[in-house]
């Protein structure tokens, strides 16, 4: 067992349903909700090393600069240039285009507070890319990660993002206001 699994399973107390393995994937759009806390991250690298699978994250090109930039980077990061009149659609969707492989993780709340309706970037980018999406949720109440099967969106969003909402109908996030 690796410290990871050991961290998270036994110390933690969580457990995982599903893997990314079932439907390997070299390109996907990740959404994982509901992100309700900074410790959703820790939560997230440890699910990351526990399956085995590099999931990646985009950040402004400055936080790539030295002296943190190797980091980023080893930890999945990729550098995100807006500075070519390309709006951030279109920048991520070129990211996926340059890549082998790039798994991409978000947040489809796009903030940890509780939001009324779901940003819709990751939508676009999945259909821009044209990747499918993933969905996976984080349940604190059950302490359990949930990866969901893979979807590929159509174009048709509301009809889309009402079949993507419903795997996430239960869910509850560390902070309960904000789910």
């Amino acid at each position: 067992m690796t410290v990871y699994k050991f961290i998270l399973y036994h110390i933690l107390g969580w457990k995982i349903i599903g893997d990314f393995n079932e439907h390997y994937l070299k390109k996907v759009v990740i959404i994982v909700a509901p992100h309700t806390s900074w410790s959703d991250f820790i939560i997230a690298i440890l699910s990351r090393k526990v399956l085995g699978v590099m999931v990646n994250f985009v950040g402004k090109k400055e936080l790539f600069a030295w002296p943190f930039g190797y980091y980023f980077r080893w930890v999945g990061g990729a550098p995100l240039d807006r500075s070519k009149n390309q709006n951030k659609v279109e920048a991520i969707a070129s990211i996926f285009n340059s890549k082998k492989e790039f798994r991409l993780g978000m947040s489809p709340e796009g903030t940890r507070k509780k939001v009324q309706k779901w940003r819709t970037g990751f939508y676009y980018i999945a259909l821009k890319a044209n990747v499918p999406i993933i969905p996976t949720s984080m349940d604190y109440k059950t302490k359990t990660i949930t990866i969901g099967k893979s979807f590929d969106p159509t174009g048709d969003i509301e009809a889309d993002l009402k079949i993507l909402k419903k795997f996430f109908v239960g869910s509850v996030g560390k902070v309960k206001k904000y789910t």
